[in-house]
């Protein structure tokens, strides 16, 4: 069973947890590798919570971490040079690395190689993380929960939990804005840039390029936003064109 504190609903997730709980009081070597903000430290942080860690990065505090403690959870354990000098022997060693696979150095060193699945290799946590990426954010921004809703398509996956972290609060805290807060903000943009001969046509597309693609993605005719706009199919057509709105 899944510690409540780690979210996830993934098979991939369980396999991991199951496999990293069973040998928690076996004296063996275990590494868990992945991309970033894949949630690796945290799985293991909700496992093992009496655990020492010690960062990979500080080999001196890693070479007396080894030496003082037989139950170690090494992080960052991809910026470790020379593996060769460290003997995980008669010891359980958790290791925690950012890198898409490991050596084969490090396959012979430890008994067991877990790889932490992508947020888009496990569809089913998205939601569960949204929701509470959204609750949280809302909470700290005092937002009515009612009137924000997050569109999923526009959730960025990139970088795992820290970008779907951060395309969730960009979208609550746009979706909070007021007319003057807005004027606020594009005033703070354009204070230090205007400047030249043509700043005018150089900045229009800050309030052009928004105004035509909301409406193309309200309305999905030409036609009927020309009408709203107020302006001549051809003219929409040409600014459509000029934003790379096409």
């Amino acid at each position: 069973m899944k510690p409540v504190s780690f979210l996830s609903n993934s098979p991939q997730i369980e396999r991991i947890i199951k496999g990293l709980t069973l040998t928690r009081s076996l004296k063996v070597s275990s590494i868990l590798f992945g991309a970033p903000f894949t949630g690796k430290k945290s799985l293991v942080e909700s496992i093992f919570t009496q655990a020492t860690y010690v960062d990979a990065s500080q080999p001196d505090a890693l070479s007396h971490a080894l030496k003082q403690h037989e139950d170690l959870i090494i992080y960052h354990f991809e910026s470790i040079q020379h593996l060769s000098r460290y003997d995980f022997s008669d010891k359980h060693i958790i290791a925690i690395a950012d890198m898409p696979k490991v050596t084969k150095e490090m396959e012979e060193k430890f008994a067991f190689v877990y790889q932490m699945p992508t947020l888009e290799e496990r569809p089913e946590d998205i939601p569960l993380l949204s929701t509470f990426f959204c609750t949280q954010i809302r909470e700290e921004l005092m937002l009515d929960e009612a009137q924000h809703e997050i569109d999923a398509a526009k959730l960025n996956l990139a970088d795992n939990i820290k970008s779907l972290k951060a395309s969730i609060y960009r979208e609550l805290v746009t979706a909070d804005l007021d007319k003057e807060t807005l004027e606020n903000l594009i005033y703070h943009y354009l204070y230090p840039r205007i400047e030249g001969n043509n700043a005018y046509r150089e900045h229009i597309g800050i309030f052009e390029r928004p105004l035509i693609k909301a409406g193309l993605d309200r309305y999905r005719s030409q036609l009927k936003l020309s009408s709203i706009l107020g302006l001549n199919r051809n003219t929409l057509r040409k600014k459509i064109h000029e934003h790379n709105l096409d």
